[in-house]
């Protein structure tokens, strides 16, 4: 798929109607678009500037457009839930995927992450991805190729499990896990990451959340672990009525980062002291119950029972 210039047979575009809904269609020589507001040739389209607009049998205007990565995603086929534009921007972001890096992709599922990692690291990169399922790979490398065009150089998909990657001798400096249990791939992430590397763990549900951060403060060679969501909003603006959407992309998914420490180096104890009951086998404080003088902070953050050093 060619990315700019005169749109070509074998380009997608994206065709937007007057109320904003978007139809992801490939250019094919003979073939036509149909909708209920008529058909639109494919062959007009053909030879055109990409950004123009084209009018139906029906007389409907529709924005000719090349799609942009995120339209892509959305519009894939699918085998596994697609990873959503919001999250796989913050992972390339908060993940600091760097042109050049080399990346571990745990779950290729449809290929949607693996096509933003890919763009990420250049032609100069790697992205080496696992998946379990052979239907989900032959999927994903569908889409990936159908968003670059062709097999990209920098990629290499494993049908099987991403344990083998310990056993391949590679060093990584970003490993990206999507996958239902991440933890069980906590110890094979800090074999391959080399120090200061970074892995990013994206999670549906807060049990997983909870599992994974555990797992990574487990394997004691891990830099306290970051995790969050995040929520996205359209606004509606006309003139001077400005308001929220009335819908909004919320909830998609968990992230969770951690830095890779140096070979024998431990991580230094939080200084958080961790809720009651967070732990299995801890007691919860009940109302009523008030903490022993030893465990209770004064002001300064200190416990009222523990010694200070002031050197």
């Amino acid at each position: 798929m060619t990315r700019h210039g005169p749109l070509c047979a074998g380009d997608q575009v994206q065709l937007i109607d007057p109320k904003g809904r978007k139809h992801l269609v490939t250019l094919t020589d003979g073939q036509t678009f149909h909708t209920h507001r008529g058909w639109l040739a494919h062959d007009d389209l053909i030879g055109q500037s990409d950004g123009i607009v084209a009018r139906s049998s029906g007389g409907t205007p529709y924005v000719v457009l090349r799609p942009l990565l995120a339209d892509f995603t959305l519009g894939m086929g699918r085998g596994a839930a697609v990873v959503y534009p919001k999250d796989a921007a913050q992972i390339v972001a908060f993940a600091d995927v760097f042109p050049g890096a080399r990346v571990l992709e745990a779950g290729a599922g449809s290929g949607a992450l693996s096509c933003w990692l890919l763009r990420a690291v250049g032609e100069s990169g790697l992205v080496v991805s696992y998946e379990r399922r052979q239907d989900f790979a032959d999927i994903a490398r569908r889409n990936v190729e159908r968003f670059f065009g062709g097999p990209p150089p920098a990629w290499r998909l494993h049908v099987g499990d991403t344990a083998e990657a310990a056993g391949a001798g590679e060093v990584f400096h970003r490993v990206v896990l999507d996958m239902l249990a991440p933890w069980e791939y906590a110890g094979t992430a800090a074999g391959v990451l080399e120090p200061g590397g970074l892995i990013c763990c994206y999670v549906a549900t807060t049990t997983q959340l909870s599992r994974i951060v555990e797992a990574l403060r487990g394997q004691g060679c891990f830099d306290e672990p970051v995790a969050w969501e995040s929520l996205v909003r359209g606004w509606h603006v006309d003139g001077l009525a400005v308001r929220p959407e009335h819908r909004m992309i919320g909830h998609t998914g968990f992230l969770v980062t951690a830095r890779r420490l140096a070979d024998g180096v431990t991580p230094p104890p939080r200084r958080r002291r961790p809720a009651k009951g967070a732990q299995p086998g801890e007691e919860a404080v009940g109302p009523g119950h008030e903490p022993a003088a030893a465990d209770a902070e004064t002001p300064d953050g200190h416990g009222s029972g523990s010694a200070v050093s002031l050197s």
